[in-house]
């Protein structure tokens, strides 16, 4: 039985009904009932966050999350955050922070950054990989916090996009990829960070960051007055946090992190799309040239991130150059993307 046969023998009345009938034709969706009534059902959406679209589905429920698996063609000992709308939310299942991480909280959340604690009963093994720990956030995005503020559970939500490949940024880019495998796109508009959360593990004697991210490094310095362990950024085996695996937002182009010059022998200049941080190549045709920020803006660089690398793929050349930023604020986490997205 289809999901919109499920749904018309679920006797949800003739307005959802013909809401569903109209929407299911375009898949992107406003309507947060009609959202809430999707992932209640078990199915699932995408929704806007301020780092990236999610995947969601009732993080309580393992049919739905293995669905998440299934569609994104997720290796399952990949692990997922889950999402609410308050911290009071999380202690009431089972899930609570340590004292540094609620010094972040209070900075940060909501915004982009995850924290990994001690699970709870309340998770299935499915979400967490089986590990006893679990990654939780809050998404600064009010259509998200608006969604998950009418919902009994929390929600699973990985990037909404094949697994490995770029992460979608507009509900326009998860319609097109995944739109037909999934109950709905809630619109958001463009994500305002561009990259996903910064991870923080909270499990050991000292907080340790699993993922870079959209919340600089010197910011949680800064806070916890302490220099940040970065030596487990890379574990293709068992990753306590998602973004951890070695290579990840590939486009289908071949990307290369180095000196155009060093792949005359693959491509000539005209056969190359450039991924820039504020000045153009001057080899390149200007019109295959990305620029994420002219005016050297990290924050814009990474806004920009993932629509440049799919606009350049689009392109259809040869090969993709891209050029690393600065190893500082959030050039570590653009160069951390370019790195896994880039041929080894």
């Amino acid at each position: 039985m289809s999901f919109a046969q499920q749904l018309k023998s679920a006797g949800k009345g003739h307005f959802f009904w013909d809401n569903y009938c109209f929407f299911a034709k375009q898949m992107i969706i406003t309507d947060l009932s009609l959202a809430k009534s999707i992932l209640t059902q078990g199915q699932l959406v995408a929704i806007p966050t301020e780092t990236v679209y999610g995947l969601a589905a009732n993080a309580f429920d393992a049919k739905a999350v293995a669905k998440i698996y299934q569609v994104k063609n997720r290796p399952q000992f990949n692990p997922l955050i889950i999402h609410s709308n308050s911290l009071e939310r999380f202690a009431n299942w089972g899930i609570h922070l340590p004292e540094s991480a609620l010094l972040l909280a209070k900075a940060f959340s909501p915004g982009p950054i995850t924290f990994v604690v001690p699970s709870s009963a309340y998770i299935p093994d499915l979400v967490t990989a089986g590990q006893a720990t679990v990654a939780i956030r809050i998404p600064n995005h009010p259509v998200a916090l608006a969604l998950l503020s009418q919902l009994d559970f929390p929600l699973a939500a990985p990037s909404a996009n094949l697994s490995g490949t770029v992460s979608p940024t507009t509900a326009q880019d998860v319609n097109a990829q995944l739109g037909q495998h999934i109950g709905a796109v809630l619109e958001g508009g463009s994500c305002q960070v561009g990259l996903e959360s910064t991870i923080v593990s909270f499990v050991s004697d000292e907080p340790k960051i699993l993922r870079l991210g959209g919340l600089s490094v010197e910011s949680i310095s800064a806070v916890l007055n302490q220099n940040m362990d970065l030596s487990d950024l890379i574990n293709n085996e068992n990753p306590q946090a998602p973004g951890m695996l070695s290579r990840h937002y590939a486009p289908k182009t071949p990307l290369y992190v180095d000196a155009a010059e060093n792949h005359l022998n693959e491509a000539n200049y005209s056969e190359m799309a450039f991924i820039g941080f504020s000045q153009k190549h001057p080899e390149i045709i200007g019109s295959n040239q990305i620029i994420l920020s002219e005016n050297g803006d990290y924050a814009e660089a990474a806004q920009n991130l993932f629509a440049a690398i799919r606009k350049a793929d689009a392109l259809q050349m040869k090969l993709i150059i891209a050029e690393l930023l600065p190893e500082e604020n959030l050039g570590l986490a653009i160069n951390d993307r370019l790195k896994r997205a880039a041929v080894k």
